[in-house]
């Protein structure tokens, strides 16, 4: 039998350790999360938000007019948006009594348009909770106007690492302001990508939701007053809840939850208003939207990547947060290698191989199942890569062959 080798131990130990010891080695296992969660599939029960895609196609109230020239000249270009199609959509969502209809994007029309704008504002009045789209910006203008935005009051922590801004770069008009609450869908680009996205701002030094987050405490009829904020850990909710955030104020989400959430079109949406007393299976999807969010978006969507609040929204629902694996799990799968260090070298270099890609499909699968089940991530590159690094130090480090080190003895010449 074959002695451990002391030297292979050493090198997986040094590698494990450089690994757990660099963070620029240690954000490589986002890449395997972000290949798990594109695997996994959604679990658990639906997510209490409708998304209506609004501008994917004509509307049906509107087709029979497309041929007139004015009708063209009022509705702009064609992907553009008129306010009696977002008035159309609010008298669809106010009929199905949701809790709260949020706005994706920033609802800036034209002149020409006020006409149109004041039938949309007449069904805005009506909307119990409102939440509308804007864009924080930074200015070093001091005479610029400072608008009061209601932020947190009871914030512990750092807030050094939080996006910092101190004017509103765009927002609606001035008519829609005072019957609704502003949600900010700023995604900065060194914060924020598809997995990881703002949840926090800090406006003239004081500390601010974000759009998706705002959404979720206007479903859940919580004001900022009641929330607790330590930076860097969690938000608190007075329920208990408490979703997890790093100190730039960004939380983990888990993109799949957006399959959760109901995806449809503004015709669906007004054919469940209007027929939902004439078909059952009609009032039980009327049923379905009552009590949640119902979100309104546009197919194409330059802010950021597809649905990405509306799988933050769905997260923040359903409590459906990544977290990572205790790092006690790192050490341990560490130390496991390097006690194999010594069983491995018995396997002929064509079992090593086999059972290298063996351990790898099990373990990656079962990193699928777990993340799906119970959005727990366990990280890939630290076991995939000692399981690996072990593999080729056994491949290509000298074996001495069973019995060399006995003496060579000729067979006994036959007896005559």
């Amino acid at each position: 039998m074959q002695r451990p080798s002391l030297w292979m131990m050493i090198v997986v130990l040094l590698s494990g350790v450089l690994f757990l010891r660099e963070p620029r080695l240690q954000r490589s296992e986002e890449y395997f999360l972000r290949w798990l969660l594109a695997n996994s599939g959604p679990q658990g029960p639906p997510a209490p938000l409708t998304v209506v895609e609004i501008g994917r196609e004509p509307v049906m109230e509107l087709g029979s007019a497309t041929n007139n020239p004015t009708e063209k000249f009022l509705h702009g270009s064609g992907t553009a948006i008129s306010p009696l199609e977002y008035a159309l959509f609010l008298q669809a969502a106010l009929e199905l009594k949701s809790t709260v209809i949020a706005f994706e994007p920033i609802l800036k029309f034209h002149e020409r348009e006020k006409d149109q704008e004041q039938v949309f504002i007449d069904q805005a009045m009506r909307v119990p909770k409102l939440l509308l789209a804007a864009e924080l910006a930074t200015t070093f203008d001091p005479d610029a106007p400072v608008s009061e935005i209601p932020a947190f009051t009871k914030v512990t922590g750092r807030r050094g690492d939080l996006p910092e801004f101190s004017s509103i770069g765009r927002q609606p008009g001035e008519d829609l302001l005072f019957i609704s609450t502003l949600g900010f869908i700023n995604l900065p680009d060194e914060i924020a990508d598809e997995i990881h996205v703002p949840l926090l701002f800090q406006y003239r030094g004081e500390v601010i939701p974000s759009f998706a987050l705002q959404a979720a405490l206007l479903w859940l009829r919580i004001p900022l007053s009641e929330v607790k904020i330590d930076i860097g850990s969690f938000i608190e909710l007075p329920t208990g809840k408490k979703i997890p955030i790093r100190s730039n104020g960004t939380a983990l989400i888990n993109p799949i939850t957006t399959r959760r959430a109901r995806h449809i079109s503004l015709n669906e949406l007004l054919l469940a208003a209007q027929q939902q007393e004439k078909r059952a299976a009609t009032k039980a999807r009327s049923e379905e939207m009552k009590d949640q969010i119902i979100l309104a978006r546009t197919p194409a969507n330059p802010l950021g990547p597809r649905d990405v609040f509306a799988a933050t929204i769905a997260t923040l629902e359903t409590n459906s947060f990544i977290h990572r694996v205790s790092p006690i799990f790192d050490w341990v799968i560490l130390l496991l290698a390097i006690g194999l260090s010594g069983i491995v070298r018995r396997f002929s270099r064509v079992d090593l191989v086999l059972v290298a890609f063996a351990f790898s499909a099990a373990y990656c699968l079962l990193a699928i199942a777990i993340v799906s089940r119970w959005f727990l991530w366990l990280p890939g590159v630290l076991p995939l890569g000692a399981v690996w690094l072990l593999a080729m130090l056994c491949l290509f480090s000298p074996r001495s062959k069973k019995g060399s080190d006995l003496p060579n003895v000729s067979p006994p010449p036959p007896s005559l």
